[in-house]
């Protein structure tokens, strides 16, 4: 197998997984880190937008610019681009509000149930019932972020690996969100982490099912429309779901700071990574 091919499923494998390291944490700590949360949220945020605007989307108008002339190929990249943003907006309308993870944006840890009250049994019920629905809507928007990264590592690597350390970070509170109200329902850190893990491999399993199916049809044009739509995908998770979450953890400009950081970090690399 093409090394290129493995590199870009390795990343997308680790972007997935880090789900684990958010029930890690809801099981080793207490009590969140708001502080962490927001610098780290607002972080991603930033690196996610600077990437698409200042080189995902760039990259994706001289693809498509191979075929078309420049101003056709502007404006398809702006089409696409509004177009990814669409699909996750598609998405989410299709999952339930309740079940949503860029509906829940709080990263607080859940406080366990009070096994004198009444009532115990069926709100051990409700949790459970709420974290096999955030796994499963995970695991739904995964299978875009997935294709997305493993088609831009191909493509790039450098890039490819910064957006999916982004990625990384921004299913960390993900993972917080399916393991917590499944350990409280079961008692089981196994069966909380195992659901958890496993909304994350929807990911890489969405890279390979994607690129499979668009093999074959990966000229530069349809590289183009694609990787504007990704950029698309990348704002939208950072508008929807990451700087809400930021601004939900912490009060203060801790998020503005991790997203000023975050652009700037990624400016700075790229820079460098050019000389």
């Amino acid at each position: 197998m093409d090394s290129a091919i493995v590199l870009a499923f390795a990343v997308t494998l680790f972007a997935g997984l880090a789900t684990g390291i958010g029930s890690a944490i809801a099981f080793l700590s207490k009590t969140t880190n708001k502080a962490f949360f927001a610098l780290s949220m607002g972080f991603s945020a930033g690196v996610m937008i600077y990437l698409s605007f200042a080189e995902i989307l760039p990259k994706a108008t001289q693809y498509i610019s191979s075929e078309v002339d420049t101003t056709q190929s502007a404006a398809i990249a702006a089409a696409s681009l509004i177009g990814g943003m669409i699909l996750m907006a598609l998405i989410d309308a299709v999952v339930p509000s309740g079940a949503n993870p860029h509906e829940n944006t709080r990263v607080e840890l859940m406080s366990e149930p009070n096994e004198s009250e009444e009532g115990v049994g069926i709100e051990q019920k409700r949790l459970l019932q709420m974290g096999v629905f955030v796994a499963l809507a995970i695991a739904i928007h995964n299978f875009p972020e997935g294709l997305a990264t493993f088609l831009l590592v191909l493509d790039d690597p450098e890039v490819g690996i910064a957006l999916a350390i982004a990625v990384a970070m921004h299913n960390i509170p993900e993972g917080i969100a399916v393991s917590v109200p499944v350990y409280y329902a079961t008692k089981s850190k196994i069966k909380a982490f195992r659901l958890s893990f496993l909304s994350g491999l929807a990911e890489p399993v969405g890279a390979v099912i994607g690129y499979l199916i668009l093999a074959p049809y990966l000229s530069d044009f349809v590289l183009g429309v694609i990787f504007a739509m990704v950029a698309g995908v990348m704002v939208f998770l950072a508008i929807d779901t990451l700087l809400p979450t930021a601004r939900n953890s912490s009060r203060g400009h801790l998020t503005v700071y991790g997203l000023i950081a975050g652009m700037a970090v990624m400016a700075t690399s790229l820079v460098l990574l050019s000389l």
